[in-house]
């Protein structure tokens, strides 16, 4: 095997495909990357199981071959290579990367013993990938973080017709963001909704290696184990096992009959919960009271150590409002949105929050977001 490529376009395949490699496994061989050169291409494949990334880069191929290298080494390799053109080749059981007079010999894995990855579903239709990688960020942030309760750590994919639902809850919130998509059409006309869910960190990874221009074509494969879903941009192709199961209903949970509606500058909101937080001991919520007279006081801490702050507010819906909230669990969720302001319906006291953008003046990010993404969180309700 022997092959020369770009070090930016080698380095950025190689950097692709490691996100699929696990951090820990009791399989040495699922810590490598499998280099293919054939034809005029290198392909390079990370697989774990759980995910599959396939990254694409033109080379010149003198000798076609196959061969398997530890995947961070090789990582860190291609963080320090010069730039210009890199040659590479495999030399019994060393290979061999270099590059302006720098040489590096790596150590090879059975090859033997590297299990098939399956291959990615055929595509089933298209995403802007900017408003996918967007969408994934906003509801990723409210999966949960509790491995003994897997069905919570997913991100919920629903695909149907022209609109694509994206949803995660950990039980204390549960954030939901719809988006376009466009299906692509079958003779058969089966226009029946699909719905998966994915391992949270996953979809991340996903949008982060396919970057946010361009788009993204989607498959999906139901089967044994939950089945694939595939998502394919440029070069890169990433297939993920599906985790069975799927998250409770949201509609009646964003039913929020009767709630009084605040509204408050998201950025002034972000800075006074930071701030009077900082008196907060662990799991100690953020107070705020939010007032028809145009205000909201927000207040942490207890004793001696307290911290308070008040800024502008609008309630409509009643005189007053209290509500509590994890510090880290409500600056989570206005990080999550876009929009300049955003609009609270408030149930009260240890009852549900739903948090959405308000559209600004001219604001076509901010109108775009508005009605399509969703927050709901949990006020505690705290003890007397």
């Amino acid at each position: 095997m022997e092959f020369r490529t770009d070090r930016t376009q080698f380095a950025d395949a190689v950097g692709r495909a490691a996100r699929a490699l696990p951090g820990r496994t009791p399989v040495p061989v699922l810590g490598g990357l499998l280099l293919e050169a054939d034809s005029g291409r290198l392909t390079v494949t990370g697989f774990d199981f759980e995910a599959t990334v396939r990254v694409e880069a033109d080379a010149q191929v003198t000798a076609p071959g196959r061969v398997l290298v530890p995947g961070r080494r090789l990582l860190d390799v291609c963080r320090v290579l010069p730039d210009g053109p890199v040659s590479c080749a495999l030399e019994a059981s060393r290979f061999t990367v270099e590059a302006d007079g720098t040489l590096f010999g790596l150590s090879t894995l059975p090859l033997a013993e590297y299990p098939s990855p399956p291959a990615p579903p055929a595509p089933y239709g298209t995403v802007d990938a900017a408003a996918f990688w967007t969408a994934v960020a906003q509801v990723a942030v409210a999966a949960g973080r509790d491995d003994s309760l897997p069905l919570l750590t997913g991100v919920q994919l629903r695909l149907d017709g022209g609109e694509m639902t994206l949803a995660a809850s950990d039980r204390y919130r549960y954030a939901v963001r719809r988006l376009e998509w466009r299906p692509q059409t079958t003779d058969t006309g089966d226009d029946t909704a699909v719905e998966t869910l994915l391992p949270a960190r996953r979809p991340l990874d996903v949008a982060r290696s396919l970057g946010r221009g361009g788009e993204v074509r989607i498959g999906w494969e139901p089967g044994g184990g939950g089945g694939l879903v595939g998502f394919e941009g440029g070069r890169t192709r990433t297939a993920l096992r599906l985790l069975d199961g799927r998250l409770p209903a949201f509609r009646s949970l964003f039913d929020m009959a009767g709630a009084a509606v605040a509204e408050v500058e998201r950025e002034t909101l972000t800075e006074a919960v930071r701030r009077v937080a900082v008196v907060a001991e662990a799991n100690s919520p953020v107070r705020l009271g939010f007032t028809a007279e145009g205000s909201v006081l927000l207040r942490a801490g207890y004793g001696d150590d307290v911290a308070a702050q008040r800024i502008p507010a609008t309630l409509s819906g009643a005189d007053e409002v209290p509500v509590a909230f994890n510090p880290v669990y409500l600056l989570d969720a206005l990080a999550s949105f876009e929009s300049p302001r955003v609009r609270l319906e408030l149930l009260g006291a240890g009852q549900r929050a739903l948090l959405h953008a308000v559209p600004g003046d001219g604001a076509a990010e901010a109108g775009a977001e508005a009605g399509e993404h969703r927050h709901l969180l949990m006020s505690v309700k705290e003890l007397a």
